[in-house]
C-alpha cells in the first residue's frame, strides 16, 4: 500500500474510497499490532494525508487525530515520529480546525516533553505549534505550557529544519503579544540573548525564508513594545532587511511577505516611515510591483510562471498596504509616492480590482495620501478619485466602507475642490445611510463627513442634510453610546447652527426638539468635551435673531448656562459665558430686556467675578460682555 500511494493521487484517493482508513486506524489502535506494524499504517495514513483536501477531510471524519495523539503515548520513538509526521500534515492543511489541538488539555504539556526525544520530534512538534497558534487564547495556553524556554535552545540546533520552525514559532508567539514579546527579550541561549540571535539569522548569508522569519519575529517584538523603534537591530538590522526582500530577484511570496511586515513595522512611527522611504529607492523599487510578471520576464519554469500570475494581486495589495504605511505621516514622502510613475491611475484602478483584499488595500493607501492639504487640491481633482471612491461606497463589505467613508471625511472638507461633485452624486443620502450602522466606526465616519460638508455651507445643503438624516435620527445620535458619534454630532449641529438667517431658519422648524436635546445632554453624565461642545452649540444658537428667544424664554437654560459660569473648568466658563455674551449685545434689538433679564438673575456679579480670572481668555470674554451693560 505505501508504495502504491506515494506520490500518486489518484491511488490515495482510490483507497480511501475502499475503505482503507478506518481498517489502518484499527490497526494503529490494536493492543495486539506490532510496533512495526503501527508504524507502518501511521506512514501510509500520513501519506494519504499528503494528498488533496479532500483526503485530509476523510481522514478527519475517520477521527484520526484522536487515534494519532493517543499513538504519541507509546514507548517507541520511530511509531511516535511516524505520529507526528501525520499529524503535522494533517494540522498544516486549512481543512482541520486548530482548536482539535487544544481540545484534550493534557496534551500540549505532551508535546513539550517530546520536543527533547529526537531532530524529528523538534521538526514536527514546532511546525504544528506554529500552525496551530491562532490569535491570543493560543499564544497564552503554550506560553504558560513552557513554550518559549523549550523551543529557545533550539534555535542552535544543527538541523536546519528545526531551526527554522523554531523560529517561525517564535514569529507566531510573539504577535501582538506584549507578554510574549517582553520575555523574549530576555531569554538567554548559550549565553547570548534571543534578538542578537534573531540578527544573526537575517543576515545575507542567510536562507532567505530564514531572514524573512528572524525580521517578522523582531518586527512583532518592536510592535509589540518590546523593542524600540530606534534601537538598531530595527533601524539598522530588520528594516533593511524587509528593504531588500522586495527586490526584484526575490520571488513573488518573498516580495508580499517582505512589503507587508515591513508596512506593519512602520506604521505607527514616521521616523521608520523616513529611514524606509530612502533607502534602497523603495519607492520606485514598490512601483515593479505593478508591472509583474513582465511579459518580457526571464521565467524559464512555465508552472512558475502560472502561478505567479495568479498571484500577481498579492503583491498590488501589499504595494498599496506598503505605500499607505509609508505616506502614513509625513508631506514629502506622500508627494513622492503620488509622483511615481502612474501612481494615482493604479490606486484609482486598484478601487475596482475584483480581489476584496486589493480593493481594502487600494482604499487605505488613498486614505493615508488624502491626509495631505496639497494632494487634495491637486492630485485628488486631477484624477477625479472622488468618482471610484463613490462606487466603492455603493455595496462594499464594512472594512472596505469603515475606509472609505473615512477619506470621503477628507474630501468634504472646506479647501477640497471635490466637495461639490461629491455633494451632487448623492453622497448626502449615502452618508445618512451609514449613520444608521450597526458598526460605530460607519457611524462616527458618517457623521464626521456630514460634519465636513456642513461647514459654512450654504442654506440649501444644510436643508438638504437635515431632511436625509430626519430629525428622529439626529436624536438618536446625540444619545448614542459611542462617544465619537456624540461629539461629531454636536460638531454637526454646531455647523448647521451658523450664520444668523441659517440659525433662525432651522431653530423656527426644529427649535424645541433641540433645546430639548441641549437639556438632556447637559443634565448628562457627560465629559468635559461633550459640555463644552453643547454649550457652544448653545452659542450659536444665541446669535441668532428669533433663535435668541428660545433660551431667553426656558428658565431652566438660563439656570444651566448660570451654573456652568460657576463651573470649576475654565473651558466650560468660556463656552457658557460666550452664551451670555451672544444674548445681550447692544446693537441687536431688544437686547435691554434680555440684560435686565440676566441681572435680575445674577449674571452680572458673576461676570465681575470672572473678568478677575487668571485665565485671558476667560477675563476679556467677561470684561466684553459687561462693556455691552455699560453702553
Amino acid at each position: 500500500m505505501k508504495n502504491a500511494v506515494i506520490g500518486n493521487n489518484k491511488q490515495k484517493a482510490n483507497l480511501i474510497v475502499l475503505g482503507a482508513v478506518p481498517r489502518l486506524l484499527y490497526l494503529l489502535q490494536q493492543e495486539t499490532s506490532s510496533t512495526e506494524l503501527k508504524t507502518e499504517c501511521a506512514v501510509v495514513l500520513g501519506s494519504l494525508a499528503m494528498g488533496t483536501e479532500n483526503n485530509v477531510k476523510s481522514l478527519l471524519d475517520c477521527h484520526i487525530i484522536p487515534a494519532l495523539l493517543q499513538g504519541l503515548l507509546s514507548p517507541d520513538l520511530k511509531f511516535i515520529e511516524a505520529c507526528l509526521r501525520c499529524l503535522r500534515t494533517i494540522f498544516t492543511s486549512p481543512v482541520t480546525p486548530e482548536e482539535l489541538l487544544y481540545t484534550d488539555a493534557t496534551v500540549i504539556p505532551h508535546l513539550m516533553a517530546l520536543l527533547s526525544r529526537s531532530r524529528y520530534t523538534q521538526e514536527y512538534i514546532c511546525q504544528i505549534f506554529s500552525h496551530c497558534c491562532k490569535g491570543p487564547d493560543h499564544q497564552t495556553i503554550l506560553f504558560n505550557h513552557g513554550a518559549v524556554q523549550n523551543i529557545a535552545h533550539l534555535l542552535t540546533s544543527v538541523s536546519y529544519k528545526v531551526r527554522m520552525q523554531a523560529l517561525k514559532c517564535f514569529s507566531v508567539l510573539a504577535f501582538e503579544n506584549p507578554q510574549v514579546s517582553m520575555t523574549l527579550v530576555n531569554v538567554l541561549v548559550d549565553g547570548e540573548l534571543l534578538p542578537q540571535i534573531f540578527v544573526k539569522m537575517l543576515q545575507r548569508d542567510k536562507p532567505i525564508e530564514m531572514q524573512l522569519t528572524s525580521a517578522k519575529c523582531l518586527t512583532y517584538m518592536c510592535r509589540a513594545g518590546a523593542i524600540r523603534t530606534d534601537d538598531n537591530c530595527i533601524v539598522l538590522k530588520t528594516l533593511p532587511c524587509l528593504v531588500r526582500m522586495c527586490s526584484k530577484e526575490r520571488l513573488l511570496e518573498e516580495r508580499v511577505e517582505g512589503a507587508e511586515t515591513l508596512a506593519y513595522l512602520i506604521e505607527p512611527d514616521v521616523e521608520l516611515q523616513r529611514i524606509a522611504s530612502i533607502t534602497d529607492h523603495l519607492i520606485a523599487m514598490l512601483a515593479d510591483y505593478f508591472k509583474y510578471p513582465s511579459s518580457v520576464s526571464a521565467i524559464t519554469d512555465i508552472k512558475r510562471l502560472d502561478h505567479d500570475l495568479k498571484h500577481a494581486h498579492e503583491l498590488r495589495q501589499a504595494a498599496f498596504k506598503l505605500y499607505a504605511s509609508l505616506g502614513a505621516n509625513d508631506e514629502d514622502i506622500r508627494k513622492k509616492i503620488i509622483e511615481t510613475e502612474n501612481m494615482m491611475d493604479r490606486i484609482v484602478t486598484g478601487l475596482s480590482e475584483s480581489s476584496v483584499k486589493v480593493r481594502l488595500a487600494a482604499v487605505r493607501c488613498l486614505h493615508s495620501l488624502s491626509r495631505s492639504v496639497q494632494q487634495l487640491r491637486t492630485s485628488f481633482q486631477d484624477h477625479a478619485v472622488w468618482k471610484p471612491l463613490m462606487k466603492v461606497l455603493q455595496n462594499a463589505p464594512d472594512e472596505i466602507l469603515v475606509v472609505a467613508s473615512s477619506m470621503l471625511c477628507n474630501l468634504l472638507l472646506d479647501f477640497s475642490p471635490s466637495k461639490e461633485p461629491i455633494l451632487e452624486s448623492g453622497a448626502v443620502e449615502l452618508l445618512c445611510g451609514l449613520t444608521q450602522s450597526e458598526n460605530p466606526a460607519l457611524r462616527v465616519n458618517g457623521i464626521w463627513a456630514l460634519m465636513n460638508m456642513a461647514f459654512q455651507a450654504e442654506q440649501k445643503i444644510k436643508a438638504d442634510i437635515l431632511r436625509s438624516l430626519s430629525t428622529e435620527q439626529l436624536f438618536r445620535l446625540l444619545s448614542d453610546s459611542d462617544l465619537n458619534v456624540l461629539m461629531k454630532t454636536l460638531g454637526l449641529l454646531r455647523n448647521l447652527l451658523s450664520t444668523q438667517p441659517h440659525i433662525d431658519k432651522i431653530m423656527s422648524t426644529h427649535g424645541k426638539q433641540i433645546m430639548q436635546a441641549v437639556t438632556l445632554i447637559l443634565e448628562g453624565e457627560h465629559n468635559i468635551e461633550v459640555k463644552e461642545q453643547t454649550l457652544c452649540v448653545l452659542a450659536n444658537i444665541a446669535d441668532g435673531t428669533t433663535a435668541k428667544e428660545l433660551i431667553m424664554t426656558n428658565d431652566d437654560i438660563l439656570q444651566k448656562i448660570k451654573y456652568y459660569m460657576g463651573h470649576s473648568h475654565v473651558k466650560l466658563q468660556l463656552a457658557a459665558t460666550c452664551c451670555i455674551l451672544n444674548l445681550i449685545r447692544n446693537e441687536e434689538e431688544g437686547s435691554q430686556e434680555r440684560q435686565d433679564k440676566l441681572r435680575d438673575m445674577g449674571i452680572v456679579d458673576i461676570l465681575h467675578k470672572l473678568s478677575q480670572s487668571p485665565d485671558l481668555n476667560l477675563s476679556e470674554k467677561a470684561k466684553k460682555a459687561l462693556q455691552q451693560y455699560l453702553a
